[in-house]
């Protein structure tokens, strides 16, 4: 299976989100914060994205007899690459963006059914902005969110620090005009 194929299934995605910030998290660790999902599913996607080398063994120990495995996330794994989404077809992108919905969709969900979930408190956001821009002024946005977000990104998980779920969505909803409307003649 490819990264593409890998990052393709809603479980996998929320393993991913889970082990960022340089965690180190055991299956069962991971199965605890992904609540909504079966302790099979979990272990079976886990496996996965271990065989894919997403995921990677930090270390392993006895416990009861049993080995538990430590997995890291591998960064450079864990992202689609240029190239591939170029190459993708309309139905490949069709898929990543059901994906991606129904992973937002669940996590959202398991965030809300938390004992002391607060959107207000929490600032919770899901706004969605209609914005006209010309092609210049889309890759300046890109450029700026960009700017804002990357050096975020590679923040440690720490004990003051809550992980929060960022997903920039961005397509156009009409294509531009080749000249001004007039009205009726």
């Amino acid at each position: 299976m490819n990264t593409f194929e890998l990052l393709g299934h809603p479980v996998r995605l929320r393993v991913v989100h889970a082990m960022r910030g340089g965690r180190t998290l055991t299956t069962s660790q991971l199965c605890a914060r992904i609540p909504d999902v079966s302790k099979a599913t979990v272990y079976r996607h886990v496996d996965l994205l271990a065989a894919g080398g997403i995921l990677e063994v930090a270390d392993e120990q006895r416990v009861r007899g049993a080995v538990e495995r430590r997995y890291r996330l591998r960064q450079d794994r864990a992202s689609i690459d240029p190239d591939t989404i170029e190459s993708a077809s309309l139905d490949d992108h069709r898929r990543a963006f059901a994906t991606a919905t129904a992973t937002l969709l669940a996590e959202f969900n398991a965030y809300l059914d938390r004992d002391h979930a607060d959107p207000a408190a929490d600032l919770v956001g899901y706004r969605q902005h209609a914005v006209w821009l010309s092609r210049d002024e889309l890759l300046e946005m890109i450029s700026e969110l960009r700017s804002a977000i990357a050096p975020r990104l590679a923040n440690p998980s720490t004990p003051d620090r809550a992980q929060y779920l960022l997903s920039p969505i961005l397509f156009p909803t009409e294509e531009p005009s080749a000249a001004p409307e007039t009205g009726c003649f």
